[in-house]
């Protein structure tokens, strides 16, 4: 049994010394991915809403990186700056997911890592 790192090209890079997935077996674990994107080194908006459907496009490039994709999810954990803008994530993490409902948590972040950054999501998945 071995672990390894998933990475992938067009991915914001990790602010600290970690992966931004590790694989072991058939899943994935995917660290918190917030909304820069990659394209432009810059977060996506400065809206819930914007920035929940950036972090989940970072997350699925890195499932799909690993083999698995959205569908897969077993578990999210949210991170808002604000629970106020709660059902602006909501809707999007919805529209995002389609009628997949994994597991998730949702709580209110003292802070995040990014001048900003209002939302950050990770996640568990496996690969089919």
């Amino acid at each position: 049994m071995t672990h390894r790192p998933i990475h992938a090209p067009n991915l914001p890079k990790p602010v600290g010394p970690y992966s931004p997935g590790m694989g072991f077996e058939r899943l994935v674990f995917v660290s918190g991915q917030g909304s820069t994107d990659p394209a432009t080194g810059q977060l996506a908006g400065a809206d819930a809403a914007t920035q929940t459907e950036q972090c989940l496009k970072n997350v699925r490039t890195i499932l799909q990186a690993a083999g698995s994709d959205l569908q897969y999810v077993l578990r999210c954990g949210v991170f808002l700056l604000d629970m106020k803008e709660f059902e602006e994530m909501n809707g999007v993490y919805q529209r995002m997911f389609g009628e997949h409902r994994p597991a998730r948590t949702t709580i209110q972040a003292a802070a995040l890592p990014g001048v900003g950054l209002r939302v950050e999501i990770d996640c568990i998945a496996y690969k089919p």
